[in-house]
């Protein structure tokens, strides 16, 4: 649902047509952003194909629903075996459609994946299982809360890391007893087709729907009656999302953008701050939701600070094999990085290394570092999404601090310092859904914590108990341990009732021993 691919018409049907074929009827085409090739001619899937794959998905449902969590384990279990199998194959597929370096895909895409799915199978069966809760003044009562599918989730998922942030919530959903649809984003899409294949099944090859398109397609998502809608894109796309969830009263999970910050202390070790730093921001050409896009140094080492950054940056290897970040993925992003750069400069702002396209075919731009930027400037307040760094001087960590929550962005953050009490007492206060000391944008690597953000950041979590659960509906049972002619309260009301309430509140609620004795004895 981000932005909507222009269509084709010519005749076919097929799902997916390579260059040089006839194309379908209504389709879009996906590009190499390495050298702007065309991969395939991808079906532009209208209503009538999203309500069908739904109708396909809730078919499944109830007997999947029904399987033990050990039997849905075993299943994805199987799912990662042919994802392990198949692993060359689907990293050429995301390096295709994204531009990252294969190393980087191996790690960010397919190893985060295998260990999202290691810890459900191991840890999912307990956070489901249901959970006594004390009866309180209902002593002779049993309570308890059960956790149970949704049904049909819908998950619209993004170009930037097309494989993770589709899979996680697929398989989490799963996990939790739901079946999905997907609808990848649609300058990503043969990654999305190939998620599909991963789950074709015999038994339960419905149990995961993929539809393709643009912006059309994901609101027929929305609006196509699925349970729950899991949507990870931009805040301007997500509000869409919400607005069109909110005509059916269909819960979302968002998880959004961000402008995450890094506060660089004076007493922080330098040489590995600067090397953090680096990494946060051009880490898949800053094209990560958790990018470090803005820096907070402490002036007593601004200086030292961006001599260091500036000579790690000229380090790093760009091109389409085997260096240390690859191509942008999608043309309208990098044009968002030169406008604001061109904002930047134009307000003060200098260039010290970078600032420019590569001249070569592809969307290749150099990794930029900025300094005397400033909160006036789009560079520092709206999210830039691409490889650079701008770098503000303050004077101590307070004001870092201010100036990291002086956003509508809350995702991620991080602190720097060697003082660990320091560090913690800032991460406490920072606004943020997930914050790193001396580290940063990781935390998404561990999948018992979970991930989202606060502020326009987001909706929800995914992975850790969280995550399972917020796929799930929760249900409260309440149940007799004796069974007894009628409850005290029901009609006729007795008339000893309120002196036996009164004296019985003053008993159990009283501050104090003394005075739910003094209170027992004035009402007896």
């Amino acid at each position: 649902m981000s932005i909507t691919a222009e269509p084709r018409t010519p005749a076919d049907n097929s799902s997916v047509t390579t260059a040089g074929t006839q194309p379908p009827l209504n389709t879009f085409e996906t590009f190499d952003p390495r050298t702007n090739t065309l991969i395939a001619e991808i079906e532009e899937m209208g209503p009538e194909q999203v309500e069908q794959a739904v109708d396909r998905a809730r078919y499944l449902a109830g007997a999947w629903s029904a399987l033990t969590y050990k039997e849905r384990s075993r299943h994805l279990l199987h799912v990662r075996d042919r994802l392990l199998n198949s692993a060359e194959e689907l990293v050429d597929t995301i390096c295709a459609e994204t531009g990252k370096q294969r190393a980087e895909a191996v790690t960010t895409e397919l190893m985060a994946v295998c260990e999202t799915i290691g810890w459900y199978a191991k840890n999912g069966g307990q956070v489901l299982m249901p959970q006594s809760v004390a009866p309180g003044l209902m002593a002779h009562k049993k309570a308890w809360k059960r956790y149970e599918p949704l049904g049909v989730i819908g998950v619209i998922s993004p170009w930037n890391y097309p494989f993770t942030l589709s899979m996680t919530p697929v398989i989490t959903a799963l996990f939790a007893g739901n079946t999905v649809v997907l609808k990848p984003s649609e300058v990503t899409p043969t990654v999305g087709l190939a998620i599909g294949e991963l789950f074709e099944d015999e038994n339960w090859g419905d149990i995961v729907q993929v539809v393709t398109g643009g912006g059309a397609t994901g609101e027929a998502l929305v609006r196509s009656g699925v349970d729950k809608v899991c949507f990870t894109g931009s805040v301007r796309t997500g509000k869409r999302v919400m607005a069109a969830a909110a005509d059916s009263l269909t819960p979302v999970l968002l998880e959004l953008g961000g402008k995450d910050p890094m506060i660089v202390c004076a007493d922080a070790d330098l040489a590995r701050a600067s090397k953090g730093a680096v990494w946060g921001a051009f880490q898949n050409s800053g094209q990560t939701c958790m990018s470090v896009e803005r820096f907070y140094v402490e002036e007593a080492v601004f200086e030292d600070f961006v001599e260091r950054v500036l000579v790690e940056t000229a380090q790093i290897r760009q091109n389409a094999s085997g260096g240390d970040i690859g191509s942008m993925t999608f043309a309208p992003q990098l044009a968002i990085v030169e406008d604001h750069i061109a904002d930047a400069v134009s307000k003060g702002a200098r260039i010290l290394a970078g600032g420019k396209r590569l001249d070569q075919p592809g969307l290749w731009f150099e990794p930029t570092v900025l300094v005397d930027v400033d909160h006036t400037m789009s560079i520092m307040v709206e999210e830039t999404f691409g490889p650079v760094m701008p770098i503000m001087s303050v004077k101590d960590p307070e004001e870092g601090l201010r100036l990291a929550n002086d956003s509508i962005y809350g995702l991620n953050s991080s602190v720097w310092t060697s003082d660990q009490q320091l560090g913690i007492s800032i991460a406490n206060r920072l606004e943020a859904g997930n914050v790193c000391i001396n580290d940063c944008i990781v935390s998404y690597a561990i999948p018992g914590l979970p991930f989202g953000g606060v502020k326009q950041s987001g909706i929800g979590r995914v992975h850790g108990p969280e995550g399972l659960r917020e796929f799930s509906s929760v249900k409260s049972v309440m149940s007799s341990r004796v069974t007894t002619p009628r409850e005290m309260w029901w009609f006729p009301v007795p008339k000893a009732l309120e002196a036996l309430g009164i004296t019985s509140a003053r008993a159990r609620f009283g501050t104090t021993l003394a005075t739910r004795i003094k209170r027992f004895k004035r009402t007896t």
